[in-house]
């Protein structure tokens, strides 16, 4: 049985997009995935997206002028609050956490609300501003307990 020229390209076309797609979807499903609530003017939490992404996360944006709203929604206590509020894998992920923290909360799915950097520290993911300043990582539960996760 011989195959037609037109039915070769075909064929051959569309193994050429099936070569190239499928990659990037075994990829996607294997990356974590972020919603991130933030306000659209705001420039750091912008950078922190990008560094989301950098480190493998598959990141949605919600942009919101009405922060506070969604910090109840999500019963982030006012001294726990930052810039921005993000979800991955049901837990809080509020203000600049490091990528790899986020990964190690998800790999090691710890019995708490998620993770927070109270505030804005300056050498925090999306901040980045030299020189370097120490800040720390805090874990909280549904009640606003915290404790240290990571120092960085």
């Amino acid at each position: 049985m011989s195959i037609s020229r037109r039915q070769f390209l075909v064929d051959a076309a569309l193994a050429g997009v099936a070569t190239a797609v499928l990659p990037r979807l075994l990829v996607a499903q294997n990356q974590p995935s972020l919603l991130v609530y933030k306000d659209p003017s705001c420039g750091c939490c912008t950078a922190w997206v990008d560094h989301m992404k950098e480190n493998g996360f598959a990141v949605s944006v919600q942009h919101t002028t009405n922060m506070g709203q969604i910090k109840a929604r999500y019963h982030v206590a006012d001294r726990l609050q930052s810039c921005h509020t993000a979800i991955s894998g049901g837990y809080v992920i509020e203000g600049h956490i490091p990528a790899d923290d986020v990964k190690r909360l998800l790999k090691n799915k710890p019995k708490v609300a998620g993770l927070t950097i109270p505030g804005m520290p300056a050498s925090a993911p999306g901040m980045d501003m030299t020189p370097y300043q120490p800040f720390t990582v805090l874990a909280f539960d549904a009640s606003g307990k915290t404790s240290v996760y990571a120092k960085h």
